[in-house]
Order: C-alpha cells, then sequence, then structure tokens
C-alpha cells in the first residue's frame, strides 16, 4: 500500500512545490514508484514538471468535480517512475464548488484509495491557503511534511496550520501525522537564518530533517525549464540538498517500519 503525504504551509513562497517535485523525483530515482497530485490551481508542480498549464486537458479537477477516473487524468512525467495529475486554472472553481458536494472533505481521499496500489508514494502539493482543497490533502494524506523559509516571518502563521491539523485529526483524519518539518531557503551566513532555525528546531524537535535547502539559483531557475533540479544541474548545492534530503526520508521510513514490526 501507497503511503500519502501532504506538503503543507499555508503562507506562499517557502519552497512547497520544489520541495514536493523535488523529493518525489528522487524517490523515483531511487526506484519508488511515485505520483504527484497538483493541488494548487496556480498548477505550479504541473509546469515545473514541462506541462502547459494552458494545455492541461484532463486534471485534478476532473477527477474530483466530474468523477473522471483518475487513470484518464495522470500522465508520465520526464522522470522514469515518477506520474503526475496535473492542475490548472479548473481548479480555482473547486473549492466553490466542493462546498456543495456531500462528505465534501474526503472527495480527494476517495479518489486516491485505489491508487494506493500501485504507487509506493503519492505526494500532495497543497494551495497555499487553508480552504476545502487543503482540508481534502490533509483528510486523505497518511503524513504531513511542512517546509519552512528559514526568515523572520517563517513562524506566522504556523499556529494556524497547526490548528487545522488538530482540527483535522479530531474530526476527519485520526491517524495524520506531521512526519517531517523541512527548512527551505537557508543561509548559514546570516544570523537571523541561524536564529530562526533554532527556533524552528526547538519548536518541532525531531522532527525538523537535519538536512535544509540553501538558497541556489540553479534550484530557482529549474521549474522555467519544466524540469525537477535533478535533471537540469545535478551537481548544484541545490540538488544535492534534496538528494540528501531524499535519504534522510528513506532512512527515517525504514526506522520507523523496523520498529513498528
Amino acid at each position: 500500500m501507497g503511503k500519502i503525504i501532504a506538503f503543507s504551509n499555508q503562507k506562499g513562497g517557502v519552497g512547497k512545490t520544489t520541495t514536493c517535485v523535488n523529493m518525489s523525483a528522487y524517490l523515483a530515482q531511487k526506484g519508488y514508484k511515485c505520483l504527484i497530485v497538483d493541488l494548487d490551481p496556480q498548477g505550479n508542480a504541473t509546469s515545473g514538471l514541462g506541462f502547459a498549464k494552458s494545455e492541461v486537458k484532463n486534471s485534478v479537477y476532473n477527477v474530483m468535480i466530474d468523477e473522471m477516473p483518475l487513470e484518464q487524468a495522470v500522465v508520465k512525467t520526464c522522470v522514469d517512475g515518477l506520474d503526475i495529475l496535473p492542475s490548472n486554472i479548473d481548479l480555482a472553481g473547486a473549492e466553490v464548488e466542493l462546498v456543495y458536494i456531500k462528505d465534501r472533505e474526503h472527495v480527494l481521499s476517495k479518489v486516491l484509495q485505489s491508487a494506493k496500489n500501485s504507487y509506493d508514494f503519492i505526494t500532495i502539493d497543497c494551495p497555499p491557503s487553508l480552504g476545502l482543497l487543503t482540508i481534502n490533502a490533509l483528510a486523505s494524506a497518511d503524513t504531513v511534511i511542512i517546509p519552512i523559509q528559514s526568515e523572520y516571518y517563517a513562524l506566522e502563521g504556523l499556529s494556524q496550520l497547526m490548528n487545522t491539523i488538530k482540527l483535522v485529526v479530531k474530526h476527519l483524519n485520526p491517524t495524520l501525522k506531521i512526519e517531517g518539518v523541512v527548512l527551505t531557503m537557508n543561509d548559514n551566513r546570516a544570523i537571523i537564518s541561524k536564529q530562526i532555525s533554532s527556533e524552528i528546531r526547538k519548536f518541532f524537535g525531531k522532527r525538523v530533517f537535519d538536512t535544509a535547502i540553501p538558497r541556489n539559483i540553479r534550484l530557482a531557475e529549474a521549474p522555467s525549464h519544466g524540469l525537477p533540479i535533478m535533471l537540469h544541474d545535478t551537481r548544484c548545492s541545490g540538488a544535492k540538498a534534496y538528494l540528501a534530503l531524499t535519504e534522510e526520508y528513506i532512512a527515517r521510513q525504514k526506522k520507523n517500519n523496523g520498529e513498528n514490526k
């Protein structure tokens, strides 16, 4: 059975999509079968993997709202073993349309249940908000990974996200867990970056990954080429960091699975 991971932070510009896409790509490179669900109406994961949003015919919107079979909308990406359920601007209307659907918080969960048999990991790139789309992602996920920028405003709104996760656990998905926190856009030379990183590690403890993602030009430009960093520039610091983060994540999985036996 595949594992569903929601990448969530309602604050925009924190490297959420970058982390979701690049971790998924490296997991696929390691031999795991992966599916990215682009649940953001901006469709950055879709365009970041080389698909023009305007040309996407079947999307996550059609699967959630029109009840299209998942396999009709999923497409293969430029990375072997990595598929994507793409997004386009239609998804912006889904937030309103979901309000009128019975059991609206579990629409995505029902869609993804069948896919769990076909993939090792299903990663969800959540929108930068705490609306119904994000609630659907959290209601369907096994775990949450929270990317947090190592900057002054990083902790703003974090309590709101934590409260939303608590409410989802209480009312919709009692087994949901926060699996990890990723420090992004990190600059070890900046004192403020070190201070914020320290605060985040105090707050989340061992859930913070040891690997922090640095600010990196090559990493920032990769989406404009429609490529994950491993295909854009495998030797840059951003690529090395995401590879290390993915390996750390896999090691955690093996350790936790061993403990659960």
